[in-house]
Order: structure tokens, then sequence, then C-alpha cells
């Protein structure tokens, strides 16, 4: 019988290929993709893309959304209380696992091991420890199709957001910055891979820099331009 697990989901690379690594191993039943959405923006948060085009990937996935909705005014205490109230509904249901796509930030895994062990949940880390440039070369290997829907200005030129995530974006990141962007340098939005059913036909919008730092790129599904607005 297959381990019931839930995926933390931002709709980006990471996730993506960890959904991919779960999936392969046959060793897993996907329950859900749990993400975090700015109520007062209707996006993820961080990545700023919208949630209807969230909705288009797990459609096109096959997999059940599931979205926590915080305020930009939330304290850390009150989003992990919304956390752990969907949460214990899955615990119920039999599901004690949440997988994430961290690959090698210490703190962050020690954070999320913490958490779900006050509930007796387990975290799963599928990529955990993979060299970065590997996974980011396998990713364009196995056929993701992926645009970078934010970056860190401190880190990374503004040029950078809105670009297909190939071999020459990989090329031209400076000396120092991770090629996953695991340090938070940039964010993306997988349009397809070897698990989509569809892919999802995208525009770009307007570039919007937010807290004189994070450069933003809007982006829209081609085929349901309505459910965007």
């Amino acid at each position: 019988m297959k381990e019931k697990v839930i995926l933390a989901w931002s709709g980006g690379k990471d996730s993506a290929l960890a959904l991919y690594e779960l999936q392969k191993s046959k060793s897993y039943e996907i329950v859900s993709l749990l993400t975090t959405i700015n109520r007062d923006y209707d996006r993820v948060s961080m990545h700023g893309v919208r949630q209807h085009l969230l909705r288009l990937q797990a459609k096109s996935l096959d997999i059940f959304l599931e979205s926590i909705f915080c305020s930009k005014n939330d304290s850390d205490e009150e989003y992990e209380a919304k956390m752990r109230n969907v949460l214990a509904k899955h615990i119920k249901a039999g599901v004690y696992t949440v997988a994430f796509g961290d690959i090698f930030l210490e703190d962050v895994r020690k954070h999320r091991q913490k958490n779900l062990s006050k509930i007796k949940m387990n975290a799963l880390f599928p990529l955990w420890k993979r060299d970065t440039l590997e996974l980011a070369n396998e990713f364009i290997d196995l056929g993701f199709k992926t645009i970078v829907s934010c970056v860190d200005t401190n880190a990374i030129d503004k040029k950078f957001v809105g670009r297909i995530f190939d071999r020459l974006f990989l090329s031209e990141l400076p000396a120092g910055v991770d090629p996953c962007g695991e340090n938070g340098e940039f964010h993306s939005f997988v349009y397809d891979g070897p698990m989509f059913r569809n892919k999802i036909s995208l525009k770009t919008g307007e570039l919007v820099l937010r807290k004189n730092r994070f450069c933003y790129c809007d982006l829209f599904s081609v085929q349901n331009d309505r459910a965007d607005n």
C-alpha cells in the first residue's frame, strides 16, 4: 500500500521536481498539493503567481489543490495555526507525511520538522542534498517548462524575471547565485512537464517592483483570461 503524502506546492520548479520524484518512486499517493495564498492579492506568497494558474496546474496534474489563505498582516503564529487546522483534517484521514522541495537549507528543514512533530506528522524531502546544478540540468532534460516569476534584485538583475528557465538562463547567472535559486534569488512557475496532461499557455504582463527589492512578472493564462482578472 502506498504512503499517503501531502506536497507543499508553490507552483515552481522545486516543488514540481519533488512531485516527479515522489511519483517516480511509486511508493507514495499524493493526496493534495498544499499552497499558501496571499488573500490580499490572491497570489502565491513570494512567487507572486495568481491562484488561478495553480488551479490550472492541479487540473493538468490531476491532483487536488488545497489553499491556505493568509493576510499580509498575519503573524507567524496565525499562519501556523491555519496550517495545523488543515493538517489535522488530513491526520484524521490517515495522512501523516508532508513533502517539501527544499534542497539544502538546514534551518528551513529543521523548522518544518519541528512544527510537524508537534502534531505527530513527518517531513519528507525528496530532493535533499542533491547537487543543485545537476538538479537544474535534470529538470530541463526531463522536459519541464518553466518561467521565472520573481527575482530578488539584491541577488540578480531584474532582466532575469520573465525569462524561461533553460541552459542559457543558467549560463548567465552571476557567480555565487544558486542554479535552483535555493537561497531565494528567484522563483518560478512550471507550465509543462512530464506529469502534465496539458501544457498551460501563458502570456506575460507588466513587471512590478515591491519593497524596492523583489521584481515580479505578472503571468496570465491564454486559455482563460477572464478567470485571471
